[in-house]
């Protein structure tokens, strides 16, 4: 990514001018549609639609003033989007119509992710009502996938499949926003009264994370830990800064391979730190699992 700076929360916002959009730039025919970076066939379904410039404003812009519509912007090469491509068409599939995912190929269409400002992918926007409402980039966890979800849903006033949780509503709520005292007064709250709440354990772990990364330089964080492989610190920042950046089996594997050549309380202090990153991912994740037996033998 381009931005120098990583924000308190991994959603980003902004507006985005559209007006150019509406007059799409002349095309011969609008291109193949494309299944994106998954192989798993859900490409082809009404949830997930390949779009181009000159198919963006019926199927994007026009779609979304009755439903909500997450724009994924791709590519081919990228390897962070075949990560995140397709966990979205899964997700798009369960929602059985509550939202469309329309899936950009950016080498195609540069000029709608010029308009999107799209600095590098994986970008994600939502957009409700003809206009772009929020956006993250990079690899995001799915635990916090589906709570961006919920919001995109609230904010286009479609009806949530599963029995929404307030508490829970109003802790995202704080965290999208970047109230990060607020949101992790929320989270405790639940899990006070709900011990095993995961999403509340993931939204914690997120509010932790985003504190420790809050007005860092990634670039520089990440070259100081290249030439400081011994110090904890630098590493567990680097780590972080690498989640927030999509890129969580890299941290993972920092963090494992810093157990290996660490002993006593500095082993346990970056054994504990990597646990909490496994929290923001959720229990159910891939690499989360990978990660764990790797963990363990290097612990024992």
């Amino acid at each position: 990514m381009s931005d120098p700076r990583i924000t308190p929360s991994i959603f980003t916002r902004g507006a985005v001018d559209l007006s150019a959009l509406r007059t799409p730039a002349p095309s011969p025919a609008p291109a193949p549609a494309q299944s994106g970076p998954s192989d798993d066939g859900a490409g082809s379904t009404a949830a997930v639609i390949a779009v181009t410039e000159a198919t963006f404003q019926a199927e994007v812009l026009e779609r979304s003033l009755s439903t909500p519509v997450v724009v994924d912007f791709w590519a081919e090469w990228c390897e962070p989007c075949k990560q995140l491509s397709p966990v979205l068409e899964r997700l798009a599939v369960e929602g059985g119509g509550a939202w469309v995912l329309a899936k950009v190929d950016v080498d195609a269409n540069p000029r709608l992710a010029q308009m999107f400002r799209v600095q590098g992918i994986p970008m994600v926007y939502a957009v409700v009502g003809g206009q772009p409402v929020d956006a993250f980039s990079g690899v995001v966890p799915e635990a916090q996938l589906r709570q961006w979800i919920q919001a995109v849903l609230k904010a286009g006033g479609a009806s949530v499949a599963e029995t929404a949780d307030p508490r829970l509503d109003e802790a995202d709520e704080s965290l999208l926003n970047g109230d990060l005292d607020a949101a992790e007064q929320a989270y405790r709250k639940i899990l006070a009264e709900t011990p095993s709440d995961a999403a509340a354990e993931a939204g914690l772990a997120q509010v932790g994370l985003a504190r420790r990364v809050a007005g860092a330089d990634p670039q520089a964080v990440l070259a100081a830990a290249s030439t400081a492989t011994d110090d904890i610190d630098a590493q567990l920042l680097a780590a972080d800064v690498e989640v927030l950046g999509g890129m969580a089996e890299q941290a993972y594997q920092r963090l494992v391979g810093l157990v290996r050549r660490t002993a006593g309380e500095d082993r346990e202090k970056v054994r504990q730190h990597l646990v909490g990153l496994f929290t923001i991912a959720g229990p159910d994740d891939s690499a989360v699992a990978l990660a764990r037996r790797a963990l363990a033998s290097a612990l024992f």
